[in-house]
């Protein structure tokens, strides 16, 4: 046997060489602890892309706050924090539009990104055909989604501070609320894109996101609904955002915050295991 055929016949015998790679059972089988590589390869591809997509998500909640917040805002009255001060209109719907950035930007990364690469790129049957693992992407592109969703809302968080919208040292936590804001909604939007097998399936994410935006305190208090719908209300994920925001950006700090941190703790647990489980069943089983 020639010193070729010798080494073509130990790699195959460890597995080389043959198709995919093996994996091992367990943790090891959904998991590599190489996620980075995920994040790394979307911010380089991120380079390519065209910037005026990434700077409408930033201008976007800008122009809400300056029309509604402060040019209308001077003839709106008798609005207040979550702990019943009063608060200039402008204050109360920053920290809102704040959420939203943080919302708008997980979402867009974490559907319609996702969805490409999944239909169209067909990226993650590559990626599933070295080492990396289903937890690993979606671990890496949950992460993505949350960086532009983060980058959303700091740039926001500067706005609202340069304009004095900020009412409470407490606005310095905005921030990481901010990140679990986009954490939650980058692992759900991840979850159910997943699940979503044509254009026009997606519609349904914006047909469900704008009256999320404009029902979720937004722009008017709480009670100024009826009953039934407030409770309908307070069962969507960004009103709990709004709040959070609010009362971080106002200083109204209660018990109710972990009430809204929770809530996005269990979509970022929701999110992550379909996520991982749906991966897997379209590319591994």
């Amino acid at each position: 046997m020639s010193s070729t055929t010798a080494r073509v016949a130990a790699a195959r015998s460890r597995g080389e060489g043959s198709g995919p790679r093996r994996r091992g059972g367990g943790v090891r089988a959904l998991y590599a602890g190489n996620a980075r590589s995920v994040v790394v390869r979307g911010l380089v591809a991120t380079r390519s892309t065209n910037w005026i997509v990434v700077l409408t998500g930033v201008v976007e909640p800008v122009f809400y706050l300056l029309s509604l917040g402060v040019g209308l805002g001077g003839y709106v009255t008798g609005v207040t924090d979550p702990a019943g001060h009063p608060i200039s209109y402008a204050a109360f719907i920053a920290p809102a539009l704040l959420a939203v950035s943080a919302m708008n930007g997980a979402v867009y990364d974490s559907t319609w990104n996702v969805f490409f690469k999944m239909h169209f790129g067909k990226l993650y049957q590559g990626m599933l055909a070295t080492s990396l693992g289903p937890l690993d992407i979606a671990l890496g592109e949950i992460l993505l989604a949350l960086l532009r969703g983060g980058v959303y809302g700091t740039i926001f968080l500067v706005v609202m501070t340069a304009l004095g919208l900020n009412l409470s040292w407490t606005a310095v936590l905005a921030l990481p609320a901010l990140l679990l804001i986009a954490f939650g909604f980058a692992s759900i939007g991840m979850a159910i894109t997943s699940y979503l097998k044509t254009f026009q399936h997606m519609d349904w994410i914006q047909f469900v996101m704008l009256p999320m935006f404009l029902l979720s305190a937004t722009f008017y208090p709480l009670t100024v609904y009826s009953e039934p719908i407030q409770w309908f209300i307070q069962a969507m994920p960004l009103w709990h955002g709004v709040e959070l925001v609010r009362s971080l950006t106002t200083g109204a700090i209660g018990p109710m915050l972990l009430v809204h941190v929770a809530y996005y703790a269990v979509m970022v647990a929701i999110g992550m295991v379909f996520t991982t489980r749906r991966l897997r069943a379209l590319f591994l089983d």
